[in-house]
């Protein structure tokens, strides 16, 4: 009996089978035809530029694990907000997919001017991202921007800042202040009203996260944040170098209103939202005072702290004036 031959023969190609299961993938275009090319070409000439520092720059595979306590932000409008106000970021993940928008766009552009390396990856890799960093289901819209640990600053160099102003020294210390809205309000009226920084506790009080950046309405991108291992003893610290330390609460003798340390170089203390300030702190400041408030029994803290650091500020502009 002959042997069966081979009907199919070998294989040379595909001959136009698979055409049209190729031409459902019409998404994923040529890298210059990509409206972020020319973003992403601009972050790798930024990151050629750079000194060498030791440090692994990475590339589209090398990050499969996130670097400990960074934190991934999601969706267009807060990724270009972001990038906007210069909040220190890593990387900038694009779906390999995604349609025109003046948004990509602008995101792509501002981070390859910023030396922020734009990487495109599948949705499926931005999925997979978002559950690991807690944000399972994420609504990233294509993209994924990947912040750095913020950098505290040390209570000393915080202080130093402030001796080295042109003006009276001026530092705000939040006393157990937990919610991260407070502390991003916080420091927008610090930065208003002509603060050289921010000192927090390490332990028991809102970190700078992305709540406390986005309520900050980017004012940390200039504004140093620095954390005490123990806020009294910073606090005496700050007491020899010339400063006095005033705490804020609603039961302080003196008004704020007739704060004569305020043209001074000074510390203002705002308390925790609903304890105060803490019995060593307190006993630590040179002067507690309260805000006028009529019949309310106490201001939100970021509330308290903006009315007393205006209060500042207008002493400060009649003393100069």
């Amino acid at each position: 009996m002959p042997a069966k031959k081979n009907k199919k023969g070998p294989t040379k190609g595909s001959g136009g089978k698979n055409r049209r299961s190729l031409e459902a993938k019409s998404g994923t275009l040529p890298a210059e035809q990509r409206h972020w090319y020319e973003g992403k070409k601009r972050s790798k000439a930024a990151k050629r530029s750079q000194p060498a520092d030791g440090q692994s720059r990475g590339g589209p595979g090398a990050d499969r694990r996130r670097p400990d306590n960074s934190d991934l932000l999601v969706g267009r409008n807060p990724v270009v907000e972001a990038l906007r106000a210069g909040m220190p970021a890593t990387r900038l993940f694009l779906a390999n997919s995604l349609d025109p928008d003046e948004r990509v766009n602008e995101a792509a552009r501002m981070a390859g001017e910023q030396g922020v390396d734009v990487v495109e990856v599948t949705r499926t890799e931005l999925d997979r991202r978002c559950e690991s960093n807690g944000q399972p289901g994420a609504a990233h819209q294509g993209i994924v921007l990947q912040v750095r640990p913020y950098q505290y600053r040390s209570p000393e160099g915080l202080l130093d800042n402030a001796l080295e102003s042109d003006t009276p020294p001026l530092i705000v210390v939040l006393d157990g202040v937990t919610d991260p809205h407070n502390l991003g309000a916080i420091a927008r009226s610090s930065a208003a009203f002509g603060a050289h920084g921010l000192l927090i506790p390490e332990r028991r009080s809102a970190g700078v996260n992305m709540t406390t950046w986005k309520t900050s309405a980017g004012t940390l991108a200039r504004l140093p944040v620095a954390q005490a291992t123990n806020l009294t003893r910073a606090l005496e610290t700050f007491k020899k170098a010339g400063l006095f330390v005033v705490g804020l609460d609603s039961e302080g003798e003196t008004p704020i209103t007739g704060l004569e340390l305020a043209t001074g170089p000074l510390v203002v203390v705002v308390g925790s939202e609903g304890k105060g300030l803490s019995r060593l702190v307190r006993e630590t400041c040179d002067v507690v005072a309260s805000i006028p408030i009529g019949n309310a029994e106490s201001l939100n803290a970021s509330v308290a702290a903006g009315v007393s650091l205006y209060e500042v500020a207008r002493r400060r502009a009649g003393n100069d004036g």
